[in-house]
Protein backbone atom coordinates (compact mmCIF):
# COMPACT_ATOMS: atom_id res chain seq x y z
CA UNK A 1 0.00 0.00 0.00
CA UNK A 2 1.51 3.29 -1.04
CA UNK A 3 2.37 6.04 1.69
CA UNK A 4 2.49 9.59 1.30
CA UNK A 5 5.74 11.28 2.72
CA UNK A 6 4.32 14.52 3.93
CA UNK A 7 0.74 13.18 4.53
CA UNK A 8 0.54 13.95 8.32
CA UNK A 9 -1.96 16.17 9.71
CA UNK A 10 -5.75 15.10 8.39
CA UNK A 11 -6.82 17.76 5.32
CA UNK A 12 -10.07 18.75 7.33
CA UNK A 13 -8.20 20.10 9.78
CA UNK A 14 -6.99 22.93 7.97
CA UNK A 15 -9.20 22.90 4.41
CA UNK A 16 -12.29 25.40 3.70
CA UNK A 17 -15.27 23.00 3.42
CA UNK A 18 -15.47 24.26 -0.27
CA UNK A 19 -11.86 22.90 -0.84
CA UNK A 20 -12.02 19.87 1.01
CA UNK A 21 -15.14 19.37 -1.26
CA UNK A 22 -13.12 20.16 -4.88
CA UNK A 23 -10.04 18.07 -2.82
CA UNK A 24 -12.72 15.11 -2.75
CA UNK A 25 -13.73 15.81 -5.92
CA UNK A 26 -10.40 15.75 -7.52
CA UNK A 27 -10.41 12.66 -5.26
CA UNK A 28 -12.90 10.94 -7.39
CA UNK A 29 -11.02 11.25 -10.94
CA UNK A 30 -9.53 8.47 -12.74
CA UNK A 31 -5.13 8.75 -12.82
CA UNK A 32 -5.10 10.25 -16.56
CA UNK A 33 -8.14 12.61 -15.66
CA UNK A 34 -6.08 13.49 -12.75
CA UNK A 35 -3.34 14.12 -15.05
CA UNK A 36 -5.10 15.87 -17.73
CA UNK A 37 -6.75 18.11 -14.71
CA UNK A 38 -3.23 19.15 -13.28
CA UNK A 39 -2.05 19.75 -16.64
CA UNK A 40 -5.11 22.13 -16.84
CA UNK A 41 -4.60 23.89 -13.91
CA UNK A 42 -0.94 24.54 -14.23
CA UNK A 43 -1.52 25.84 -17.80
CA UNK A 44 -4.13 28.49 -16.53
CA UNK A 45 -2.59 29.70 -13.32
CA UNK A 46 0.81 28.15 -13.34
CA UNK A 47 2.62 30.86 -13.23
CA UNK A 48 1.39 32.29 -10.48
CA UNK A 49 1.66 28.58 -8.39
CA UNK A 50 5.64 28.83 -8.33
CA UNK A 51 6.41 32.22 -7.22
CA UNK A 52 4.45 31.53 -4.02
CA UNK A 53 7.37 29.88 -2.82
CA UNK A 54 10.35 30.88 -4.90
CA UNK A 55 13.10 30.05 -2.05
CA UNK A 56 10.82 27.02 -0.66
CA UNK A 57 12.12 24.88 -4.07
CA UNK A 58 14.56 23.30 -5.20
CA UNK A 59 14.67 21.56 -8.46
CA UNK A 60 18.15 20.15 -8.08
CA UNK A 61 16.72 17.71 -5.01
CA UNK A 62 15.21 15.66 -7.81
CA UNK A 63 17.32 14.60 -10.18
CA UNK A 64 15.86 11.84 -11.26
CA UNK A 65 12.36 14.08 -11.87
CA UNK A 66 13.55 16.82 -13.22
CA UNK A 67 16.73 15.01 -15.65
CA UNK A 68 16.43 11.73 -16.34
CA UNK A 69 12.86 11.93 -16.76
CA UNK A 70 12.96 14.04 -19.66
CA UNK A 71 15.03 11.81 -21.71
CA UNK A 72 12.16 8.85 -21.19
CA UNK A 73 10.16 8.07 -23.97
CA UNK A 74 6.87 9.83 -23.87
CA UNK A 75 5.11 6.61 -23.20
CA UNK A 76 7.49 5.70 -20.24
CA UNK A 77 6.53 9.37 -19.08
CA UNK A 78 3.67 8.92 -18.98
CA UNK A 79 4.24 5.70 -16.91
CA UNK A 80 6.02 7.77 -14.37
CA UNK A 81 3.52 10.21 -14.29
CA UNK A 82 0.53 7.63 -13.91
CA UNK A 83 2.76 5.31 -11.61
CA UNK A 84 3.04 8.77 -9.08
CA UNK A 85 -0.37 9.20 -9.22
CA UNK A 86 -1.25 5.97 -7.98
CA UNK A 87 1.43 5.93 -5.60
CA UNK A 88 3.21 3.17 -6.78
CA UNK A 89 6.37 1.48 -5.98
CA UNK A 90 8.08 2.65 -8.50
CA UNK A 91 11.81 4.27 -8.55
CA UNK A 92 10.18 7.79 -9.79
CA UNK A 93 7.41 7.62 -7.35
CA UNK A 94 9.54 7.27 -4.40
CA UNK A 95 11.68 9.78 -5.67
CA UNK A 96 8.61 12.15 -5.89
CA UNK A 97 7.35 10.57 -2.69
CA UNK A 98 10.60 12.07 -1.05
CA UNK A 99 10.05 15.66 -1.95
CA UNK A 100 8.56 18.18 0.34
CA UNK A 101 5.08 19.46 -1.01
CA UNK A 102 6.67 22.80 -2.79
CA UNK A 103 9.24 20.44 -4.60
CA UNK A 104 6.21 18.24 -5.97
CA UNK A 105 4.54 21.11 -7.21
CA UNK A 106 7.56 22.48 -8.45
CA UNK A 107 8.07 18.93 -10.75
CA UNK A 108 4.57 19.29 -11.95
CA UNK A 109 5.40 23.06 -12.76
CA UNK A 110 7.70 22.30 -14.38
CA UNK A 111 6.92 19.18 -16.25
CA UNK A 112 3.43 21.35 -17.24
CA UNK A 113 5.99 24.31 -18.40
CA UNK A 114 7.41 21.32 -20.48
CA UNK A 115 4.31 19.25 -21.87
CA UNK A 116 3.86 18.90 -25.69
CA UNK A 117 7.98 19.52 -26.00
CA UNK A 118 10.32 17.31 -24.08
CA UNK A 119 7.32 16.43 -21.98
CA UNK A 120 3.78 14.13 -23.12
CA UNK A 121 1.00 16.38 -23.91
CA UNK A 122 -2.37 16.31 -23.97
CA UNK A 123 -3.22 13.84 -27.25
CA UNK A 124 -4.37 15.96 -29.91
CA UNK A 125 -7.55 17.18 -29.57
CA UNK A 126 -8.38 16.47 -26.20
CA UNK A 127 -11.68 17.14 -24.62
CA UNK A 128 -11.56 17.06 -21.11
CA UNK A 129 -14.68 14.98 -19.49
CA UNK A 130 -17.11 17.06 -17.41
CA UNK A 131 -15.79 15.79 -14.29
CA UNK A 132 -12.60 17.57 -14.76
CA UNK A 133 -14.35 20.25 -16.13
CA UNK A 134 -16.36 20.42 -13.31
CA UNK A 135 -13.48 19.93 -10.45
CA UNK A 136 -11.16 23.20 -12.85
CA UNK A 137 -14.20 25.43 -12.40
CA UNK A 138 -14.26 24.44 -8.79
CA UNK A 139 -10.58 25.47 -8.58
CA UNK A 140 -10.97 28.09 -10.20
CA UNK A 141 -13.50 29.52 -7.91
CA UNK A 142 -11.53 29.44 -4.70
CA UNK A 143 -9.08 32.24 -3.42
CA UNK A 144 -5.66 32.08 -4.24
CA UNK A 145 -4.39 31.06 -1.27
CA UNK A 146 -7.07 27.81 -1.13
CA UNK A 147 -5.70 26.81 -4.29
CA UNK A 148 -2.60 26.95 -3.41
CA UNK A 149 -3.33 24.83 0.02
CA UNK A 150 -5.50 22.46 -2.31
CA UNK A 151 -2.57 22.03 -5.12
CA UNK A 152 -0.51 20.95 -1.97
CA UNK A 153 -2.32 18.43 -0.66
CA UNK A 154 -3.39 17.22 -4.08
CA UNK A 155 0.77 16.35 -4.59
CA UNK A 156 1.19 15.72 -1.33
CA UNK A 157 -1.21 12.80 -1.66
CA UNK A 158 0.85 11.28 -4.74
CA UNK A 159 4.36 9.01 -5.00
CA UNK A 160 5.25 6.55 -2.79
CA UNK A 161 6.87 6.14 0.73
CA UNK A 162 7.33 3.10 3.13
CA UNK A 163 8.10 5.86 5.59
CA UNK A 164 5.39 5.57 8.33
CA UNK A 165 3.71 8.88 10.53
CA UNK A 166 4.84 8.72 13.99
CA UNK A 167 1.74 7.25 15.86
CA UNK A 168 0.13 10.07 18.08
CA UNK A 169 -0.44 9.55 21.64
CA UNK A 170 -3.84 8.98 21.38
CA UNK A 171 -3.05 5.69 19.28
CA UNK A 172 -0.42 4.31 21.32
CA UNK A 173 -1.82 5.56 25.10
CA UNK A 174 1.83 6.37 25.79
CA UNK A 175 3.15 10.09 26.36
CA UNK A 176 5.99 11.41 25.12
CA UNK A 177 9.35 11.55 26.48
CA UNK A 178 12.25 13.62 26.64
Amino acid sequence: MSQSASQSVPSTDYLSEKTQTTLDAFSQLGTDAKLALLYLIYQKMGDSITPAAPTATDPELAPLLMEDFYRLPHEKQLDAMRDIVNGADTDYAHAYGALKENNQLMVWFAWAQAMGKTVIGLPAGYQAEQAVTKALGQIEGLAFEAQISLLREIVSRMGYSNIKPIPTQAETGKTASL
